[in-house]
């Protein structure tokens, strides 16, 4: 009975309206609360139901636990454009420095874990990804020339987990995940003549895709104080936009990219934890996404099988978490985050779409427990602003800067039963 209520509340979730992020490229900074107030990290050390999103193995170490929160987020964007344009200039942009106006989002989260037997659970992890959202006003006509201009993309994906502590504190775990995704952009119209399919191009309103693909990963204990863990999922093959089939590479395909996250836990300090994650995703795997915008836009049109894209390079993050329990009842979280940004100079114009250039992200949380059956988890994430400047390759006499910082809360509410 509790896992058919536990099953019905992840299938409401996945039904509520999905919101964007943008942190690691379009990847959250972390899943679930708790990793997230320690910058992510949380690949060795499992404490909620949402750790099937990081590593399914951990689900074999949070016991009967439902999970669900709510995080509130505000990233501010925008771009600066400098110098005018000159005569014979391709795609001139406005000078100015302008900003996107959608800087409120609301992202849930929800996970559910049950014990099957002595070795063996079953839960459900269900969490979101985004981050190619703007809204530009149609000020001087837009970044384009074709009024309000801006994209948004939106992901939620649902990990059904099993996992197996196969020896005394040595555990795997696989997920298949579902995943749906949204996209809609507009003002970009102006972009015809590069596109193999003007038609698919822009205003077209909201278009979805499902897909799917697995998760796999190993967490155990390898002394007395040192747990280690790895996973790797593949890529999530997608259904394409066909809306945007004039848009993106190979006719609107949109594959979710290729991740892997290994990470130890040390615990030789009483009560503390200190954890080390490393996550590399692979965005150049996905030719939407990875492919340079030249000379790819001179050579091929937009949407074909090698049109240009963002030009995202793969993303390698380092993550440092720290958590304190300061008392049965009361624990302290703090982390710090690095990542190369995936945002060439080179690629800036396309990107004023899509300006996810964040590095750094530090965070701090706690966790409360009321009971032995309820707690409260909070965290805090502040992003400082990182800027990338570069020339725009449709006008010789201009740069073009992106910049984005970010602000977010959440808490969530964790029941063992």
């Amino acid at each position: 009975m509790r896992i058919k209520l536990a099953l019905g509340v992840t299938a409401l979730t996945a039904l509520s309206p999905l919101t964007a992020l943008a942190t690691n490229g379009y990847f959250s900074h972390g899943y679930g609360t708790i990793s997230k107030g320690m910058a992510g990290a949380g690949t060795a050390l499992s404490q909620d139901s949402m750790a099937a999103a990081l590593n399914p193995a951990g689900m074999a170490f949070v016991g009967n636990r439902i999970d669900g929160g709510l995080e509130v987020f505000s990233p501010k964007r925008e771009y600066t454009v400098s110098g005018n344009p000159g005569q014979g200039d391709m795609f001139p942009l406005a000078p100015g420095t302008y900003e996107s106006s959608r800087n409120g989002f609301v992202i849930p989260h929800l996970g559910f874990n049950r014990e099957l037997s002595d070795t063996t659970s079953f839960g459900v992890s269900v969490f979101a990804n985004g981050g190619m959202n703007t809204d530009y006003p149609g000020e001087n006509g837009g970044p384009f020339y074709g009024g309000s201009t801006g994209v948004n993309f939106e992901q939620l994906s649902i990990a059904p987990t099993w996992s197996w502590e196969f020896s005394d504190n040595q555990a795997i775990g696989i997920s298949p995940v579902i995943t749906y995704q949204r996209f809609e952009a507009e003002g970009v119209q102006n972009f015809a003549p590069f596109s193999s399919n003007a038609e698919a191009l822009s205003n077209n309103g909201t278009d979805d895709a499902w897909g799917y693909g697995v998760q796999i990963g190993w967490q155990g204990r390898i002394t007395d104080t040192l747990r280690g863990g790895v996973s790797w999922r593949s890529t999530l093959k997608m259904n394409e936009f066909d809306r945007y089939r004039g848009l993106f590479a190979e006719q609107g395909d949109f594959d979710i990219p290729e991740m892997f996250n290994a990470g130890i836990a040390w615990s030789g300090l009483e009560n503390h934890w200190v954890l080390l994650d490393i996550q590399h995703i692979r965005y150049s795997e996905t030719d939407s996404v990875g492919n340079p915008l030249l000379p790819n836009l001179q050579t091929t049109r937009l949407g074909d099988d090698n049109g240009a894209g963002f030009g995202w390079d793969d993303m390698t993050i380092v993550k440092f978490g720290w958590q304190w329990q300061q008392t049965p009842s009361q624990a302290w979280r703090a982390g710090v985050s690095y990542g190369e940004n995936p945002i060439s100079s080179e690629d800036v114009l396309f990107n004023i779409l899509a300006p996810g250039v964040q590095e750094w992200h530090f965070t701090g949380g706690f966790t409360h427990s009321f009971s032995e059956s309820l707690d409260v988890s909070g965290m805090v994430l502040y992003s400082p602003a990182k800027e990338v400047s570069g020339p725009n390759p449709l006008a010789a006499n201009q740069t073009i800067e992106l910049e984005m910082h970010q602000l977010g809360a959440s808490v969530s509410v964790g029941w063992k039963y």
